[in-house]
């Protein structure tokens, strides 16, 4: 699947890649995040849409332990993701083909135990994490039960909301918890990108994350205030009646250009609590790892739903405890890797936000 050259190059995932397909359930969007460091923009990106996150970890010789180690991905992207709020996790225990000897439940019995004790480190309950050994190579454990694994054997999966068994990718797949998706809420719609399209026109492109969107409704467009009437909602080639939030739609609107749109715009119902432009804002902030201190003034690249706009640290408000938010000295004159603050921040070009507990997914 790694189609650009450069991955193929260099063996790795580059960008985010909305892949789809059908489970029984299901229609799956794989946000193909991925899994080097330079890339961990379009790991956040990614991430923070997410419903569910299947890590697929090596289970090659040596492979395992240079992702898991102190400096490896492996850990960095369990911990994005938990911090930014996607709740269900899968681990995919990948490359079982090329384990010594070939599939052996022993490397893969061992990489569990490891991997089990970082997702609970995290914050993950492990005991609601399937862990399916797979070859994806081989389509072992992806959609059917493999004989190369005669060892593996249904698990079963206890929680609130239901208990369930899995033996495949697939299996684990189908059971994610559909999430509350909030249609009660006013429109938010951030804009992943912007399409001109011969004989339609201008066509903005992005998942509905609160709210519906509706052809006739009149869409204001933050942070510019641009307003417009929407012509017609499409997904997978169909039109829609409405789109609701998780649906991925392309719209097209009238009398609006390609260049007066933008990836990082949020489309909102211009008649229902509009979006609009923040001129700062309150942000928790945890420092992963960063050399040396961050103080005021450091003005690092923030990604925010599908914007990417450097926002300027104003003021360090507090630093607090990041697992209980509780406060451990406020106005603290720098922080570091392992910190957690509450920092004002001030964008550098017109940004939109939103307060987490209003508009979560434009929050974070």
């Amino acid at each position: 699947l790694d189609k650009l050259k450069a991955e193929r190059e260099r063996g790795i995932t580059i960008d985010i890649a909305l892949w789809k397909f059908e489970t029984p359930k299901f229609y799956v969007t794989i946000i193909d995040a991925p899994g080097h460091r330079d890339f961990i923009k379009n790991m956040i990106t990614g991430t923070s849409q997410a419903d569910c996150a299947v890590l697929i970890v090596a289970a090659g010789v040596g492979e395992f332990e240079a992702g898991i180690s102190k400096n490896g991905q492996t850990r960095e992207h369990v911990l994005l993701a938990f911090t930014l709020g996607v709740k269900q996790l899968i681990v995919a225990v990948n490359k079982m083909d090329s384990t010594e000897p070939k599939y052996s439940e022993a490397r893969f019995s061992e990489i569990v135990k490891e991997v089990t004790a970082y997702v609970k480190k995290v914050g993950y309950n492990p005991n609601i994490v399937p862990m399916v050994p797979i070859s994806g190579f081989h389509g072992d454990n992806m959609l059917e039960q493999s004989n190369n694994m005669t060892w593996w054997k249904k698990k079963k999966i206890e929680r609130k909301s239901g208990n369930y068994e899995y033996i495949t990718l697939l299996d684990a797949l189908d059971n994610i918890e559909a999430p509350s998706r909030p249609t009660n809420k006013a429109l938010r719609l951030p804009l992943q990108d912007v399409y001109k399209i011969g004989g339609i026109g201008t066509v903005p492109v992005g998942r509905v994350e609160t709210g519906v969107l509706k052809p006739g409704m009149v869409v204001q467009f933050a942070p510019t205030g641009l307003t417009t009437e929407v012509k017609s909602v499409e997904m997978h080639h169909e039109a829609l009646v409405e789109a609701v939030p998780g649906d991925n739609v392309g719209f097209n609107v009238k009398n609006v250009s390609v260049k007066d749109l933008k990836r990082g715009f949020v489309a909102s119902d211009s008649k229902n609590d509009p979006a609009k432009e923040a001129e700062h804002f309150q942000a928790q902030v945890i420092v992963l790892n960063h050399p040396g201190q961050i103080q005021a003034g450091y003005a690092p690249v923030l990604d925010c739903h599908t914007a990417h706009i450097a926002c300027k640290f104003s003021e360090l408000e507090q630093k607090i405890d990041r697992r209980t938010g509780k406060s451990l000295e406020d106005n603290p004159k720098f922080v570091k890797s392992g910190d957690s603050c509450i920092v004002k921040m001030i964008p550098s070009k017109p940004m939109c936000v939103e307060t987490f507990t209003t508009y979560a997914p434009l929050g974070r």
